[in-house]
């Protein structure tokens, strides 16, 4: 399978920015293992700080990857046209979240995305991306 995981804004701090919520391990290390673990995958890896710049890259590969696993950050909660975005494309998509959203501000409550994703994983720290890349292969496993 081809998949994109996909990161908003602030995740570019990951291992620095509020230990105590997101760990100590930056996404790069992360990801290094993750693709040590899963080799058959073909994981792709990008993270903007810009709406407009991760509303490009779900129409670039949304046609193309077999899923999606999609880290919003604080557009979760705010982004109309990133959910327009990913209602647009056939790919899967799987909303993530290190943290447990319902557990945080009110605010966070509320997930624009959860409707237009296949599935949401949350509350799981990094590990929540690896639960998501095994929801795919399980799912295309029982379409193939």
């Amino acid at each position: 399978m081809k998949i994109l995981i996909l990161n908003g804004p602030n995740l570019n701090l990951l291992g620095v920015r509020e230990p105590d919520v997101y760990g100590k391990m930056s996404f790069d290390n992360y990801l290094e293992e993750l693709r040590k673990k899963y080799p058959e995958e073909t994981i792709v890896y990008y993270q903007s700080n810009s709406e407009g710049q991760l509303i490009d890259k779900i129409h670039e590969v949304g046609f193309e990857y077999d899923g999606i696993i999609f880290n919003a950050g604080g557009y979760t909660h705010t982004s109309v046209a990133i959910a327009d975005a990913v209602s647009a494309v056939k790919a899967v998509v799987i909303e993530v979240h290190i943290s447990n959203i319902a557990r945080r501000e009110g605010f966070r409550h509320t997930s624009f995305l959860a409707p237009v994703c296949e599935g949401s994983i949350a509350g799981f720290g990094l590990d929540s991306y690896e639960l998501a890349l095994q929801a795919l292969r399980l799912r295309k496993r029982r379409h193939s």
